[in-house]
């Protein structure tokens, strides 16, 4: 009985010291904030996991909320831009809460932070792009564009808001969908041709103007090739006839019967083709010339062989020399057709 007692005393203490644990700690996990309440108005606010002392409700109370970052897409929003055209714009934020006790005082729900964040974002969207033109979001001209800069207005109005009113940090703002009304699309497309013929126009004439400069410039190099050319041919064909006045004044100095002979053979050459067909006279000038070139040919082949003679005679020993000579001239004493001796 005394044990049984003693385990009723033992179960009771425990419950008291779970109970007093639970009612008297509140734990607040990674990726938490929280704020701890008395009779429902805020006493603390706590932004760092851990475990914290509280009284037990209904005295105090602990409501925790997601301090992670937190992705939200706008509505669809339709605002006017500095030129009177309508333009469609859908757009995401990434958020977190940064002033816990802020956020408590003055959302308290998920679902209206939601709501004042894209109340936040189309305002600061209509302020911001009632300042520039449709050319400025939508342009064929990358110069023209000025999406960052637009952005980063938004941003900067809708982050220093959140955080002053709702304690909400921003940590993004940009424009995920940019369209426009069908009443728009036809006067859009009508300026992004007039943009795109300015340019086709724009690179044509460069081109012409480019095209010209090559061509003038090819002109005159050729211009200038023509004539250094020409000059050249000039001036080799000068040295060249004067080289053949040299050779043919060297040629009447050195044997004029063979200059007068070659010059006869030119005049042959020149007279004739090769399908002519000549019945001449050939002991009249200038085709006495065939006559007289076989002629000098079989003399000269005499004189070769002369020559072919005396040089191998020169090559023999004096005694040998002799005795060939000897021989060579019995042989010429010979009569034509007579028997060797």
């Amino acid at each position: 009985m005394k044990k049984i007692g003693l385990m009723k005393w033992l179960l009771a203490l425990v419950l008291v010291v779970v109970l007093a644990f639970f009612g008297f700690t509140a734990e607040v996990r990674e990726g938490e904030c929280a704020v701890i309440t008395r009779f429902g108005a805020p006493r603390a606010e706590i932004t760092e996991a851990g475990l914290y002392l509280r009284l037990p409700w209904p005295f105090e109370n602990i409501v925790r909320y997601d301090a992670r970052q937190q992705y939200l897409e706008s509505n669809y929003l339709e605002t006017l831009t500095r030129d009177k055209r309508n333009i469609i714009l859908n757009s995401y934020v990434v958020w977190e809460i940064c002033d816990p006790l802020t956020y408590y005082n003055s959302v308290r729900s998920g679902d209206i932070a939601q709501q004042y964040l894209r109340d936040l974002v189309t305002n600061a969207t209509n302020g911001v792009l009632g300042g520039y033109d449709l050319t400025e979001l939508v342009s064929l001209d990358e110069e023209k564009i000025k999406i960052d800069e637009i952005q980063e207005k938004i941003f900067t109005r809708v982050s220093e808001n959140s955080a002053a009113t709702y304690g909400i940090h921003v940590d993004e703002v940009s424009i995920m969908r940019l369209t426009l009304p069908e009443i728009n699309l036809q006067s859009v497309f009508d300026q992004m041709r007039a943009d795109r013929q300015k340019d086709i126009d724009t690179i044509l004439a460069q081109a012409d103007r480019d095209a010209n400069q090559i061509i003038t410039g090819a002109d005159a190099e050729a211009a200038a090739i023509v004539a250094k050319g020409t000059t050249d041919a000039a001036a080799i064909k000068a040295k060249t006839e004067t080289e053949v006045a040299r050779i043919y004044a060297e040629a009447q100095a050195a044997n004029l019967e063979l200059y007068q002979f070659l010059r006869q053979l030119d005049t042959v050459a020149g007279a004739v083709g090769e399908s002519t067909t000549l019945v001449v006279r050939t002991d009249e000038y200038p085709f006495n010339v065939l006559v007289r070139y076989e002629d000098l040919m079989a003399a000269a082949k005499e004189e070769n062989e002369g020559e072919a003679i005396a040089a191998a005679l020169a090559q023999l020993p004096e005694d040998e020399r002799a005795e060939v000579t000897k021989a060579l001239w019995a042989l010429l004493a010979q009569p034509a057709g007579g028997e060797e001796s």
